[in-house]
Parts: C-alpha cells; sequence; structure tokens
C-alpha cells in the first residue's frame, strides 16, 4: 500500500472494515476472476437495495426525513450513493487492469505495461517505477476515503445541532407547566432525534462505504504486488535498479 494513503485506514469506517473477517486479505479468488471485483461489489449493493427497500416498506425513509429539518440525513445518504456508484466503476477498472496482468495482454494504456516496460530497461529505477504504479492503483482512492470520513463528520455534525436545539429550547423554559408536558416533551425530543438520527446515518454510511473502500485498497495491493514479482521474474542479469559499472 502506498505511504500516501496509510493515514486515511486510520478512520472510524477503515478500522471497523479492518475487523471483518477476509477483509485483510490481498485478494480473494473470487475477485481474481473475470470483473471478479466488479461482480462482488454487484453483490454488495443489491443487499443494500434489498436492505433499503425493506426500510421503505417499513416507512423508516419517510420517518427519517420527516424527523431531520436540517436534512444533513438526505446529504448523507445522497454522498454514500454517489461514493459507492464510483467504487462501482473503479472495481471495473482495477479489474479490467488485473485481467490484463494475469492474460499477458498489456497495452500501452496499461498501468502494469508501462510499469514492467520501464523496469526492464537498462538501469532503471524500480523504487521510482513503483511509486508511479502505486499512485495509479490506489491514488485515485484518496478522495473517496476523504468523503467516507465527511460521512462521520456530518453524523457528527448533526449531533452538535441537535443538543444545540435541545439546550436552546431548554434554556426558554422559564417555568414548568404541568398543562403544556406534551408539548414541551414533544419539542425538546425533536433536537435530541436530530442527534441521534444524523450520528446513526453517518456512522453507518462510514462503514459501509469503508467496506468497498478496503476491498478496492486490498485488491489495488495485490495487483501492485503481482506487476512487481512478474517484473523482478524477468529482471536479467546485470540490469537493475541501476546502471552496472565499468
Amino acid at each position: 500500500m502506498s505511504t500516501s494513503s496509510a493515514p486515511n485506514h486510520r478512520m472510524f469506517g477503515a478500522l471497523l472494515a479492518r475487523r471483518v473477517p477476509g477483509a485483510n486479505r490481498p485478494s480473494m479468488n473470487l475477485e481474481r476472476a473475470e470483473h471478479g471485483l466488479f461482480l462482488l461489489w454487484l453483490a454488495f449493493m443489491g443487499l443494500l437495495l434489498f436492505a433499503s427497500w425493506l426500510l421503505w416498506k417499513a416507512g423508516a425513509w419517510h420517518r427519517l426525513i420527516d424527523a431531520d429539518p436540517t436534512h444533513l440525513t438526505v446529504a448523507i445518504v445522497l454522498l454514500f450513493i454517489g461514493c459507492s456508484l464510483w467504487t462501482g466503476q473503479r472495481a471495473w477498472v482495477l479489474g479490467l487492469e488485473r485481467q490484463r496482468l494475469d492474460s499477458g495482454h498489456i497495452g500501452d494504456g496499461s498501468w502494469c505495461g508501462q510499469f514492467l516496460q520501464g523496469t526492464r530497461q537498462p538501469g532503471a529505477d524500480r523504487g521510482s517505477w513503483l511509486q508511479v504504479l502505486g499512485e495509479q492503483a490506489h491514488g485515485p482512492h484518496e478522495m473517496a476515503w476523504w468523503l467516507n470520513g465527511i460521512q462521520l463528520k456530518l453524523g457528527l455534525l448533526g449531533k452538535v445541532i441537535g443538543f444545540s436545539i435541545l439546550a436552546l429550547q431548554l434554556g426558554q423554559m422559564d417555568s414548568f407547566d404541568p398543562s403544556q408536558s406534551a408539548q414541551l416533551l414533544k419539542s425538546l425530543t425533536g433536537g435530541l432525534g436530530i442527534a441521534l438520527l444524523t450520528t446513526v446515518t453517518g456512522l453507518t454510511g462510514n462503514i459501509l462505504l469503508g467496506l468497498q473502500l478496503m476491498r478496492l485498497d486490498r485488491f489495488a495491493d495485490a495487483l501492485v504486488a503481482d506487476a512487481l514479482a512478474l517484473s523482478l521474474k524477468h529482471t536479467e542479469p546485470g540490469h537493475g535498479d541501476r546502471p552496472t559499472g565499468p
């Protein structure tokens, strides 16, 4: 894994996703099949769509929108959907690159092809080429990990707003009238509902998107490792990371 992406994996969603059985495996056998990573993403999204349909049938989505006047939960859900669609597109691209590497049909537009051609040149700096390949494999994931953290921060922002509303409502109470207790409780629970709903939505989106991004990173790790192993296998005597001296 590239060093630039390491700090992102300390985020909450990534830490939880790492504890899922099999999440730390470089690449599962299913993923190494033709477009296996994309098909695995489709299966995961199918489960999420089915769960979303069950929530819609139960009326949970309507209650969630009505209970959050800040609409932060809607923003979190839309952000999750957009990032998940990008993850599917990225899974397709990585799958194509894996297919090219396994089949040996590496063209000029292939990252691994550029890496192998560059490292086979006399006096090639293998470390620099490896950094380029790592950036091509992992670089686009950086923004997705950042947006994944934004989901959690939006949830915490909703929590702060909700408790602020609750505190303002409590501060406006001059006296307690038992006849108005029902209306008072309704107004107080409104701020508490905003705090809880936005936090739960942000945490859920952060974890689910973290699972997708974790598999992308593991797949990219395996791709870089296999390309490096292939370049070392074809290294000729006298050709290395630096030119041979007289």
